[in-house]
């Protein structure tokens, strides 16, 4: 079957995260510079995770273009990957309201472990319905990226309980390396 409706179904999804994330955010009753202290870290959870949907975002408009048709797994497991994306709003609002206290961040790391778990399902699924030989599975090769990626993750989410700032740093270290869109796709696409 086709892949149009799985991809705006998706872009849908991940647009209605967005928006529910920046509705989360109070502005303050002061006209002044002191009254945004208090949101500062409201405001950097929005903007870590806006930036995490905006990765998901456009690695999965990527991975599609690499597909030529979609399955029934292949439609469970994306709306899988939706399903811990849209919780993004909630542990967000969750660990900016809390002042980053340990369960929160853990719990937004948790999230974020198994919307790569998720990612990597999704991944795996494609290419056993492509092919070995897909330009997908040729893109990926070992997939280090997400490797590495989930390492972070399960390590992050204990260490929340230790001190949250290594948690936080693993987060946005794991964005550092999903920032740039995956070029392993384009490069592939390009030589076909």
């Amino acid at each position: 079957m086709g892949k149009g409706r799985l991809e705006a179904f998706s872009d849908g999804v991940l647009a209605i995260a967005i928006t529910i994330m920046v509705l989360e955010l109070k502005v303050p009753h002061q006209a002044d510079l002191a009254a945004l202290w208090p949101i500062l870290p409201v405001f950097l959870s929005y903007v870590l995770s806006f930036i995490y949907v905006g990765i998901y975002w456009n690695n999965h408009h990527h991975m599609l273009h690499a597909v030529r048709s979609v399955s029934g797994p292949i439609l469970w497991a994306n709306l899988n990957l939706l399903f811990w994306l849209s919780l993004v709003p909630f542990v967000t609002a969750w660990m900016g309201e809390n002042h980053l206290a340990p369960l929160p961040v853990a719990l937004y790391g948790g999230v974020m472990l198994l919307a790569a778990c998720s990612y990597t399902l999704l991944t795996r699924l494609i290419i056993r319905h492509e092919g070995k030989d897909s330009p997908l599975a040729l893109a990926t090769g070992g997939d280090l990226k997400g490797k590495v990626s989930l390492l972070l993750y399960v390590v992050a989410i204990p260490v929340a309980f230790v001190s949250v700032w290594p948690a936080i740093a693993a987060y946005v270290a794991v964005a550092v390396i999903w920032f740039i869109p995956d070029r392993r796709i384009e490069r592939v696409l390009k030589v076909q």
